[in-house]
Order: structure tokens, then C-alpha cells, then sequence
């Protein structure tokens, strides 16, 4: 699957000033249950002390994000369990604001130790969402998430008008944009810019960390959403981790 990316659609925020990132974290290691590149409001999955952490900027409704979903999360699974990777992840409002304020929205409802269940259903069910929002019918589609994640259907209606919930998200995608992400999925791993650019001797698109090719034995990575790439990747960030 080549590299594909969703722009942020939403006036108020599309207007945000695009600042340069801003610092993600440091060296000094985990604190608090959480690694040195996080902030309040994320959601992680892994190890606080594992070498590399990945953080994801990412939206229910982004094409893009449900095919590196589908593509690369097996892969990140299992260097999350191997405790090599912590995942982190940063909600922005991308695609169809509206219905990726809704999966947001429920993913919160279902609790902390299920927000990434529910991600995984909604990215699996993404296109099923998208006919049933041309059909007049997401508000049901919504709901048969909700109830196959636990949730009662007085539950799902109290979900889905949580005003605070609406504040969090929102802030989380102004967050975003002052980071300097106007795109998705966009990552940050080890506290740097990972992004596709066209590779030095015009080979291909490849991917970058800041303004450098990603390189290790096999040569540039390219910048598809693979296993393959990301692994390649994570590996490049766990070696010079351990320097």
C-alpha cells in the first residue's frame, strides 16, 4: 500500500498556524507510568521503558490511517509485546470531522483498557461506516459498535452528547497542529519527524527521520505502509537507541 495521507478538513483548525514541532520529550526515560515523549490526554499501549516510542497522529475517518492500521499494526502488536516498542497515540479530526469525532467519542465511552479495541473495530469497519453515513444510518452503526464493545444503549446515547469529551478531542486536534501536523497518519518516533520524501538520487519515495534517509543493510526504506517498512524502521530507531 503506497504512503496515502488525509488533510485536516475542519476550518477553525485548518487555520492554526503550523508551528515547527514542538518538544516531544527528552532522554530521561519513563516517569509516572509514562515514557518521556508523552503528554496529557495521550493514550499508549507498551512498555514505558521500551527503546522506541512511536507516536501516531491518526483519525477514524482518514482512509490512509485504516490502511496503515490494517497494513502495519500487526507488526507494531508484536514489538509492543516483545517490549520493544510503546505506541503512542494522538486523536485529530481528519477525513469526515464529524464521524471521527463520533469513533472518538465511543472509543472514550468504552474505558482506557478498551480504547484501543474499539480503534481496531473502527478502522476494520471504517468503509461500513462511510455507506452507512451516505445512507443517513452512522448514528446505527455507531451504535452496533457501542453494543459490541459493552455498551448499553442509554450508555451509547450518554457517549455520544458528552460535552467534555468533545472539548478533549478538539483540543487534542489543536494540539496537533501546533506539533505542526496537518496530515495523517504523521508519526514522531524517539522525539523524531518520520515522513515520506523523495529518496536523494530520485529512486522513489522513501522514508525520512528530520531530514534524513532512514538506511540500514538493505538499503533506503520505502515509504509504504508494510510490516516490512516498519520493522525496518523500528529497528533503525531501536539500534541507535541502544548506542
Amino acid at each position: 500500500m503506497a504512503f496515502a495521507l488525509a488533510r485536516t478538513v475542519i476550518p477553525a483548525f485548518a487555520a492554526a498556524t503550523a508551528l515547527a514541532l514542538a518538544a516531544c520529550g527528552g532522554d530521561s526515560g519513563a516517569v509516572d507510568g509514562r515514557s518521556a515523549y508523552e503528554r496529557e490526554g495521550d493514550f499508549a499501549r507498551g512498555s514505558a521503558d521500551a527503546p522506541v516510542v512511536m507516536i501516531e497522529y491518526a483519525s477514524t475517518a482518514c482512509g490512509g490511517c485504516a490502511a496503515f492500521h490494517a497494513g502495519v499494526h500487526p507488526t507494531l502488536n508484536q514489538y509492543i509485546e516483545d517490549g520493544t516498542l510503546r505506541l503512542v497515540f494522538r486523536e485529530m479530526l481528519t477525513g469526515s470531522a464529524e464521524l471521527a469525532l463520533a469513533g472518538f467519542m465511543l472509543a472514550r465511552c468504552a474505558g482506557e483498557d478498551r480504547y484501543f479495541d474499539v480503534l481496531d473495530v473502527l478502522f476494520e469497519q471504517q468503509q461500513a461506516i462511510f455507506m452507512a453515513a451516505q445512507q443517513g444510518r452512522a448514528r446505527q452503526q455507531f451504535q452496533t459498535i457501542a453494543s459490541s464493545a459493552g455498551l448499553s444503549d442509554a450508555e451509547f446515547r450518554a457517549c455520544m452528547s458528552d460535552e467534555s469529551a468533545v472539548t478533549e478531542i478538539n483540543e487534542s486536534n489543536q494540539r496537533a497542529a501546533r506539533d505542526g501536523i496537518n496530515s495523517t497518519p504523521s508519526f514522531i518516533i524517539n522525539g523524531v519527524r518520520v515522513e515520506p520524501n523523495r529518496a536523494p538520487d530520485g529512486s522513489g519515495v522513501v522514508y525520512f527521520a528530520g531530514n534524513t534517509p532512514i538506511e540500514d543493510e538493505q538499503g533506503t526504506i520505502p515509504a509504504q505502509f508494510t510490516g516490512d517498512s516498519f520493522a525496518r524502521i523500528i529497528e533503525y530507531f531501536r539500534s541507535r537507541a541502544e548506542e
